[in-house]
């Protein structure tokens, strides 16, 4: 049985880019987990049974749009705590790079995102830990090299 490529999880890394000619990205401090989902919305139609008008038809389904969601959560970092809250409040959406890096090839989206949100949880003891959301504005470019 041959046995599956795997990564871990710091192979999977979020940047932000700057509004440099070309753009510059970076990696923010301070994510202990990152989440990106692909999303396809779909529409239906019901195609009726045109010999039995009475019976339940079937759905097709066509795709109508794409978009990419990024989250992430860790500790609130000195060093990334103004990147975030600038990219929240920029009505502007803000470049975003996401690379995944396997042993024989890597996969990378480009494109904008809007920070959708930024939250932090201050508790009694421990450390101050920070969440982000970002959704795509536009396409999310991917390249396999």
């Amino acid at each position: 049985m041959a046995q599956p490529t795997t990564i871990k999880g710091g192979k999977v890394v979020v940047t932000l880019g700057n509004d440099a000619t070309p753009i510059v990205y970076s990696a923010p401090c301070g994510f202990t987990s990152k989440s990106v989902q692909l999303d396809k919305a779909l529409g239906d139609t019901l195609l009726p049974d045109c010999d039995d008008p009475d019976a339940v038809g079937w759905l097709a389904r066509d795709a109508e749009s794409l978009s990419m969601s990024v989250s992430g959560e860790g500790v609130l970092a000195e060093e990334s705590v103004e990147k975030w809250l600038d990219a929240f409040h920029d009505a502007d959406s803000v470049p975003v790079k996401v690379v995944i890096t396997f042993p024989t090839k890597s996969i990378t989206y480009t494109g904008k995102m809007h920070v959708s949100s930024f939250s932090f949880e201050a508790p009694q003891s421990g450390r101050v830990t920070s969440s982000v959301e970002m959704q795509s504005d536009g396409e999310m470019v991917r390249t396999v090299a």
